[in-house]
């Protein structure tokens, strides 16, 4: 099936492939919106929004000062019912100075009605008057009582912003009497304390496996070119010792990957000012021999993307992200990579063709050693680490990565950074 103008019709929930020829045209995965099946008001719309956006300070602020208000127009009506009441029940005498002496018992009813009246309106009119002005100073003694009370739970949350990785040894510490916030920030203490052991212990692991395991494969390497260099080795031993190597660069390769995922899952240590077009461009070259030889055709789009982050964690990102696009693509297949600004964000997005991956599958590639075939053991080219590796490494940098199925076969994969920020010395970003 086809469109109008010719071009192949996409499938829901993938995106086209990029013409030849065409590099600037970001790959975007639109679905059609659903129509709405309750047609919402503006005014709906704004006081939704209003209210969404208002912080918890501000709604108990608004919750006294309606209380407060509701309160003070019942105490109102009561004192312009009690006030009419009493009023009704005092007698009424004409005076003979002022009135004339010939007023009916029906003139002296209405005159008391009025005055009754006149009474009541001034008595609601002042009323009023105080209820408003005591009102707005019990809403500002509200919003400051609010801040008051809710000054532990900012206190929590400037600690919990605060604390990483590196700084879990810090504790909230909260004072005060035994209530509900103090419950809170000591429960907070305590999973801070089990986090930190827990840290502490991969630190260690991590540091103790990288001796441990790359030792006895560093010197199985180098006994096996040994073996390998001997000019007497049979041709039985040479095959047995290249397939050794293989396998032991493999593991080398897992290891490596591994050790890089743990430090990516980290703080980030280095922040410095980098451009996303200078570190696809460094990778490009670094991957050229092996992108020539791999007979795909490379299409690239390479615009200024300035970010703050570590620049070999970025240019690892890049690097497993176009070292993916060239071990799960197909024969005469194609590889495109972009770079620049992406709805509003810094950005690269590698495309390439390859095998069709559903839509179900897409998420999946992102966890450890799973592989587009979901066969952990079948490619021997990777660790099955390397889209892994991209989530964690954006995660460190505050980014998202989406992928989306690619028409006809292979994957889109858009990474978005934020921007580069202006504050802090040159070269650190801090």
């Amino acid at each position: 099936m086809s469109t109008g103008d010719g071009q192949p019709e996409v499938p829901p929930g993938e995106v086209a492939p990029t013409p030849p020829g065409e590099t600037g045209t970001w790959r975007r995965l639109t679905t059609p919106a659903t129509p709405s099946t309750k047609p919402q008001s503006v005014v709906s719309h704004h006081v939704h929004r209003l209210a969404d956006n208002m912080s918890l300070r501000a709604r108990l602020t608004l919750i006294y000062g309606m209380l407060f208000f509701a309160a003070g127009s019942l105490l109102v009506l009561l004192n312009y019912v009690i006030v009419a009441g009493v009023l009704n029940t005092l007698p009424f005498i004409a005076n003979p100075e002022v009135d004339s002496p010939n007023l009916s018992p029906e003139a002296i009813a209405y005159f008391k009605q009025r005055l009754i009246e006149s009474m009541l309106a001034q008595v609601t009119r002042f009323s009023v008057l105080a209820l408003v002005i005591v009102g707005l100073l019990a809403v500002a003694l509200g919003y400051v009582i609010a801040g008051r009370a809710l000054s532990p739970l900012q206190k929590i949350t400037r600690t919990a912003r605060r604390l990483s990785e590196r700084s879990l040894h810090e504790r909230i510490a909260l004072g005060g009497p035994e209530d509900e916030i103090r419950e809170l920030a000591d429960t907070f203490d305590g999973m801070l304390e089990r986090l930190d052991r827990a840290f502490d212990g991969q630190r260690r692991f991590v540091a103790n496996a990288s001796h441990e395991l790359r030792t006895p494969l560093a010197i199985n390497r180098t006994l096996l070119e040994v073996a390998l260099s001997d000019p007497d080795a049979s041709a039985d031993l040479k095959s047995v010792g290249r397939t050794l190597l293989e396998t032991n660069a493999r593991h080398e390769r897992l290891i490596d990957g591994l050790l890089l995922l743990a430090k990516s899952d980290k703080e980030l240590d280095t922040r410095v000012h980098i451009d996303l077009a200078e570190v696809a461009e460094t990778t490009l070259s670094q991957l050229s021999a092996e992108i020539e030889e791999s007979g795909l055709t490379l299409r690239s789009d390479l615009r200024s993307a300035p970010v703050t982050g570590d620049p070999v964690l970025l240019e690892r990102l890049v690097g497993n992200l176009v070292e993916n696009a060239l071990r799960y693509n197909v024969a005469d297949g194609e590889i495109t990579i972009r770079t620049g600004i992406y709805d509003g964000a810094p950005a690269v997005q590698v495309e390439n063709s390859g095998p069709v991956i559903p839509g179900y599958e897409v998420e999946g590639l992102f966890e450890p050693f799973r592989r587009a075939s979901g066969d952990r053991l079948r490619s021997a080219k990777s660790a099955g680490l390397g889209l892994s590796i991209v989530r964690s490494v954006v995660r460190a940098h505050g980014g998202t990565v989406q992928a989306w199925p690619r028409s006809g076969g292979g994957l889109v994969v858009t990474v978005c950074l934020p921007e580069r920020r202006a504050e802090g010395p040159s070269g650190t970003g801090r």
